[in-house]
């Protein structure tokens, strides 16, 4: 269809509509065309990067509550990418003194999780942004004396099972451990045993 007469006057009246608009409620039109503008030109990332941010943990599933401008229309700066978003954070609040209550506006994080966020950073580097498995990484009653105890014991007596071998420990350390977990112990300790041979 050319470029007419008709379209001319749509484009007059949608105008003359946004003016009114934008003047009876400048506060609310601007919030709704920036929202607009973000959510219309932010370019998509390859399914296969969202798929290995999946896979690595870093995937943010809050991309949407991103405002930061850096992340607005980039290629290169990705909302859904949780180790940049949370790098450029920092960054923004240590190189342009964003405020942590800015950051939590712009960034889509609540501000205790940017106060962790800035205590991982400080005592771990980058890795700090990485998440972290949850839960205890090893047994944590197991210390470096029972495992040697029981790891001697299981060289002298094999045939114990793993709920004689915690009791043996509960007589001697009180302490209360599972069979399960003692035999879990035993055998990767036994399998670090033989690589190193």
């Amino acid at each position: 269809m050319p470029f007419g007469s008709e379209n001319m006057q749509t484009i007059s009246r949608t105008s003359t509509v946004y003016h009114d608009l934008m003047m009876r409620f400048p506060l609310a039109m601007k919030a709704l065309c920036r929202h607009y503008y973000i959510y219309t030109s932010m370019p998509k990332p390859p399914v296969q990067k969202i798929k290995a941010l999946r896979q690595s943990g870093t995937f943010n599933a809050q991309a949407d509550h991103v405002r930061h401008p850096l992340f607005v229309n980039s290629l290169f700066f990705d909302p859904n990418d949780l180790l940049q978003l949370k790098y450029e954070m920092l960054r923004a609040i240590q190189n342009d003194h964003l405020s942590v209550t800015q950051a939590a506006a712009d960034f889509g994080f609540s501000r205790p999780t940017i106060y962790q966020t800035q205590a991982d950073f400080e005592g771990r580097g980058l890795s700090g942004l990485l998440p972290q498995k949850r839960g205890p990484q090893n047994p944590h009653k197991l210390t470096a004396d029972i495992m040697e105890f029981l790891f001697k014991l299981h060289a002298d007596e094999p045939e114990l099972s793993g709920a004689q071998l915690a009791a043996k420990v509960k007589r001697r350390w009180k302490i209360t451990l599972h069979a399960r977990t003692i035999e879990k112990a035993l055998a990767a300790r036994a399998k670090r045993g033989r690589r190193k041979s």
